[in-house]
This record gives structure tokens, C-alpha cells and sequence, in this order.
């Protein structure tokens, strides 16, 4: 008869959860139906890496310092979901929510989310972390690690708002009273 020992079985079913956020945030609606989502799931070495992008951000001071206390919380997770929005106009007629008149004046400033990018994005995350909610995995949603990931050119070439929802399965919430 095999015996399942939990703590054997953790890393796995934790990025089983994050496997099911991927899916969550893929069919979360969209504006029009256009979807600019780019979604990953990151475990093992990688978590370092991105972590040690984060305290180099701290110390260099092109981030806060809770870069550096986000990234220790980084090193505490079983697995990362990271999710992503290209920054692209949605071409909604009459909207001007970005600040501009329309779209073909939003284009001129391409570093500036179209307000859809930005509102799919969250509705995107609230049902990640929901997925993660309902199977009791600890997260939090933290947009330092989302930045760093940009930097290190993970979700390609192009202009990106990004998130990173660490996920960790263990006695005591890494993520809470940080």
C-alpha cells in the first residue's frame, strides 16, 4: 500500500493549485473579448532569481525598500504565478478612461495601460487568487514581483503591467505580518 506523506507531496500540489489559477485567469472576462494576458508559473531555482532581481531593484533604489522584504517572502513560497497584460488600446469608442481623447492619441504615449488592460488585469488576478483562496493556499498578490519579472524580460519583448501571486502551503502564512 503506498503511503502519501504530506510534506512529500507540498511543492507538487501547490503548483497543481497555481496550474488552476492559470486557467481562472485565462477565462476571466475580457474587454471585447481581446485578451493581452501573458500567465506563468514559476517554481524551483527560478523563485531566486527573481527574488535576487528584487533586492538588487531595493539597493540600486529603483524600487522601494519592501522590494527586499517582498523578495524574502518570494524565497518562502512553493510556487509563483505570474500574470501580465500587454499594453495595447482596446478601441472602445467614447472612452477616454486613459487620460486621453481616444485611442489613436493613447497610441502616441505607448507606456500609458489602456484602462481595459489595467481592469482585465484585476478581474484576471481576483479569480487567480480565488482559485488559490478556495483550496486554502496561502498568497498574496504583490506587484513588486510582477515589476522585477519585467526586468528580467520573462514575458518577452513589449510594455507590460505585471503581478506576481506567490503561493506557499505551510503552518503559518509567509505572506501575512511581513
Amino acid at each position: 500500500m503506498p503511503i502519501y506523506r504530506e510534506e512529500q507531496e507540498r511543492k507538487r500540489l501547490v503548483r497543481e493549485i497555481c496550474e488552476k489559477m492559470m486557467i481562472a485567469a485565462r477565462t476571466a472576462p475580457k474587454a471585447k473579448g481581446i485578451d493581452n494576458l501573458s500567465i506563468l508559473t514559476i517554481d524551483g531555482i527560478e523563485l531566486q532569481t527573481i527574488a535576487e532581481k528584487m533586492k538588487e531593484m531595493a539597493v540600486a533604489n529603483r524600487a522601494p525598500a519592501g522590494f527586499s522584504r517582498d523578495a524574502d517572502n518570494l524565497l518562502n513560497a512553493d510556487c509563483l504565478f505570474l500574470i501580465a497584460t500587454r499594453i495595447v488600446a482596446c478601441r472602445i469608442q467614447h472612452c477616454g478612461q486613459c487620460g486621453f481623447d481616444n485611442c489613436q492619441e493613447k497610441d502616441k504615449h505607448p507606456k500609458v495601460p489602456c484602462h481595459y488592460n489595467s481592469c482585465d488585469l484585476g478581474i484576471a488576478m481576483g479569480s487567480a487568487a480565488s482559485v488559490a483562496a478556495d483550496n486554502r493556499v496561502d498568497n498574496r498578490i504583490m506587484r513588486s514581483i510582477g515589476k522585477a519579472a519585467i526586468e528580467l524580460g520573462l514575458f518577452g519583448k513589449g510594455e507590460f503591467l505585471a503581478y506576481g501571486i506567490p503561493l506557499a502551503a505551510s503552518g503559518k502564512n509567509p505572506f501575512f505580518d511581513r
